[in-house]
């Protein structure tokens, strides 16, 4: 006599679930699939990375499902005020230009310039470099600081198209020095181990953090990605994200 009591309850269990999910909101977020590791379609053509680890965790922290959608970098802002949109995360860097257009989330990435060398090199700042065949990413940030301190047409920069081509260019040793955004730089370490790579810092190069977008005066929703970020560093949850992806050097995030 007991049996239909079990079923009713596993039905009414399997009922309240279904009533819990559906009334979590669903929010559409737009990210960019080629900007390795942070998103990139994978074999499947479904965008993983860091910055999806981190919305998916965000998310979950703050009881709220994500709809993932490939979105080209071109014109990604613009959906978010057209509505198509609900967040944007891909690796977008917080200025007071793009605060214009939409509103941050408090940083979740710091996103700084970072000097890759061999392990054995003794550079040791940007200075040292005036010395040496700097690579760089053509027209990126790095570019700018490489050309700020030897000279934007300088010979003794090589400009290349995107940073895996620098990187192996600097295990071949054609250049003595390349200069790209540390995240990309770290993952490239991290995945090629028998290239032995060094990260060098420098005072010189401006801290600036990635941040997660949503439409302005889209309050509530930015408030729960505050909160949920809040939440995934304090649990642990972020740092294993990072380490994952990157290496055992996890920053601590400064507050909004």
């Amino acid at each position: 006599m007991l049996k239909p009591l079990v079923l009713i309850g596993a039905c009414l269990a399997a009922t309240l679930s279904a009533s819990v999910l559906a009334a979590e909101p669903t929010y559409v977020v737009g990210s960019g699939g080629t900007y390795r590791p942070f998103e990139f379609e994978n074999s499947q053509k479904q965008l993983e990375g860091f910055d999806i680890d981190i919305i998916k965790a965000v998310a979950k922290a703050e009881n709220f499902q994500v709809k993932l959608v490939n979105t080209p970098w071109e014109g990604i802002f613009a959906t978010l005020n057209s509505g198509d949109r609900d967040i944007i995360i891909s690796g977008i860097t917080i200025t007071d230009k793009r605060k214009q257009m939409v509103d941050f989330s408090a940083p979740y990435f710091p996103a700084e310039q970072a000097i890759v060398v061999p392990k054995d090199s003794r550079v040791d700042s940007i200075a040292a470099l005036k010395a040496l065949k700097v690579g760089v990413v053509n027209s990126s940030t790095g570019d700018i600081v490489v050309s700020d301190t030897l000279g934007k047409n300088s010979t003794a920069i090589k400009r290349f198209d995107n940073t895996p081509l620098m990187l192996q260019e600097l295990y071949e040793d054609g250049i003595g020095a390349a200069v790209g955004d540390v995240g990309v730089a770290k993952f490239y370490i991290k995945t090629h181990p028998e290239k032995e790579f060094k990260l060098v810092s420098d005072a010189k190069f401006e801290r600036q953090y990635f941040g997660i977008a949503v439409a302005k005066g889209n309050d509530e929703l930015r408030g729960k990605i505050n909160a949920g970020l809040k939440k995934i560093v304090a649990d642990g949850t972020y740092a294993k994200i990072y380490q994952t992806w990157f290496d055992s050097n996890v920053p601590t995030l400064p507050a909004e």
